[in-house]
Formats: structure tokens, C-alpha cells, sequence
């Protein structure tokens, strides 16, 4: 398999602080995510803790980290929360997870029991993935029967290394025993936007031809608005290493989207806006327009 030659995702490592910021403190009831903050290094908590306690700290890149935790807790809610809600309705045997990052619902979901769980990400991501996970065996004692990393409450989890920008996504999958003609629910949150339009098609069509009837594709996508790609060129002029090496190379319009995945034989059952989301459960919602350009679909194999 070729292995693109690149640093492991620093907005997977964000996007678990915001979750870690956000647990026991936000949408109550809704919302938690424990496993998060031990899939975090020692520089990694403190803008966390910061932001947990309301401590704004003094200086600018210590301000600009806390800012960028907040603001990944106000988005990484709501898309949580829809996404989760939207596993428990279409579960089946199979869950794969397309650009996995530092997800942690195989160790988080009960709902998963008896499923079976792809975590599919490039190469260097999921080797950092792994690399954490035995670090939290380390330095929680007693969180696994041998304490080489976090209990899972998925029926299994399989790491399966695909650079989508390169690899065989299919091949990949059948290599580590995904079963083509059984349901599979399909979790793509987090990098449809870092994908070109040609890799975003060619990763449905990996996918299509794995979906068996009854299968459901849970999408998290971006919409276009040039406020928010103002913001992101000032986070990346004022340096923040995070934007500055992971542009966004697509953005998608719903109608647009629904006559994508259409061409692949889903059909769009939902496609809410994470404002929406965030005003239902009642949270703050100051990233207006992050909230609002951020949208998770559904959509069916029927």
C-alpha cells in the first residue's frame, strides 16, 4: 500500500481537545466524552484545563491556543451529538469510520456492543492514534484487562491505514475483513473538506461498491461561506499551525451533496446545520457561522 509522507492530522488532535473542554460541562445528558482527554499529551491538556476553568491566559499564543479549543468545543458538540444520534438509529454489525483522527466512540458507545469497528485514517494518523492509546494504558492504571490501552465497548476495532488521497479504500477494508454484502453503517465527519472534489468521488466510489442494502452513510461536510474562509486565512496569517498545513480543498452545497450521493445510490434522509443542532440543546453558539457552514447528512441504501 502506498503511504503518503505526512505528519499525523493536528485538527484530529484539536478537534479531541474541544471534546475533552466540552465533557461534563456542556449539553449535559447529550454530550460526554471521557476517553478524549486521556488520548491527550501534557501540552495538549493545558489549553484544555484553561478553557474548562474560564482562565484566559496572558500572552498571544497562548491566547490564540485557548480560542482554538473553544471554539473546536462549541462545533465538535453539536456535530457529536448529531452524529451519535444518528449511529443509534442505524446501527448494524458494521461500522467503518473514514478518517477516524482520535475518535473515541468505540470506546464510549454502549450502542456498539455488537459491532464491529474500521477506524480507517492515513497512515501516520493512526500510528499516533495507537502510540496515545498505549500511553493512556500507561499512565491510567487498571483501564484494560492488559493494560495496553483503554477498554473498548465496540465488539472489535480493526486500525485500518488508507491515505484516501492514494490508497485502495477497498481493498484496504476487505484486507482487514470488512463483509461487502452485509449492512454497514459509514462515518465520514471531519474530511470531505480536506479532500479534492476527484477524492471525494473517488472515496464514495470505493465505498458504493461495499454498501449493501439496508447500509447508511453519516456525512459531515462543509457549506461555502467567505467569512469562514476569511477566518481561517487569519488564523493561518496570524500562525496557527493547525489551518496552516490542512486547507479546506471542497466545499458542498446540500443540493449539491444530495445529488452526489445520489449519483452513488444513497439517498439523503436528513441534512441539518450544526446551529440548528446547537440551539437545540440549548448551548452557547458564538461560532455562529463555523455552526452554521457545518452540516451533517444521513443518508440510505435502500
Amino acid at each position: 500500500m502506498k503511504q503518503g509522507k505526512r505528519a499525523a492530522s493536528r485538527t484530529a488532535v484539536t478537534v479531541c481537545q474541544g471534546r475533552a473542554a466540552a465533557d461534563g460541562r456542556t449539553a449535559p445528558g447529550r454530550f460526554a466524552d471521557p476517553v478524549a482527554v486521556r488520548l491527550l499529551r501534557t501540552d495538549e491538556r493545558t489549553p484544555v484545563a484553561e478553557v474548562r476553568a474560564g482562565a484566559v491566559p496572558a500572552g498571544w499564543h497562548a491566547r490564540l491556543a485557548y480560542e482554538t479549543v473553544r471554539a473546536a468545543a462549541e462545533v465538535v458538540v453539536p456535530r457529536t451529538v448529531a452524529i451519535d444520534d444518528a449511529l443509534r438509529a442505524h446501527a448494524t454489525g458494521q461500522l467503518v469510520i473514514l478518517g477516524a483522527g482520535l475518535d473515541t466512540r468505540a470506546w464510549r458507545l454502549a450502542e456498539l456492543a455488537r459491532t464491529d469497528v474500521w477506524e480507517v485514517d492515513h497512515p501516520a494518523s493512526q500510528q499516533d492514534k495507537r502510540a496515545r492509546l498505549a500511553e493512556a494504558a500507561r499512565h491510567t492504571p487498571g483501564l484494560g484487562p492488559d493494560r495496553s490501552e483503554p477498554p473498548v465497548t465496540a465488539r472489535s476495532v480493526r486500525f485500518t491505514p488508507v491515505d484516501l488521497t492514494a490508497d485502495d479504500l477497498g481493498a484496504a477494508l476487505g484486507a482487514a475483513g470488512h463483509d461487502p454484502g452485509a449492512p454497514t453503517t459509514w462515518l465520514w465527519e471531519g474530511v470531505v473538506p480536506y479532500l479534492t472534489r476527484d477524492e471525494v468521488r473517488a472515496t464514495l466510489s470505493a465505498l458504493a461498491a461495499r454498501t449493501a442494502p439496508g447500509s447508511t452513510l453519516v456525512v459531515n461536510y462543509q457549506t461555502p461561506s467567505t467569512k469562514a474562509a476569511a477566518g481561517r486565512l487569519l488564523t493561518r496569517v496570524l500562525g496557527n499551525s493547525v489551518t496552516a498545513g490542512e486547507p479546506w480543498r471542497s466545499l458542498w452545497k446540500p443540493p449539491r451533496m444530495a445529488a452526489l450521493l445520489a449519483e452513488y445510490g444513497l439517498t439523503v434522509t436528513s441534512d441539518d446545520s450544526l446551529l440548528g443542532v446547537a440551539r437545540a440543546l440549548g448551548g452557547p453558539a458564538r461560532v455562529r457561522t463555523s455552526l452554521r457552514t457545518s452540516r451533517v447528512a444521513v443518508a440510505e441504501r435502500r
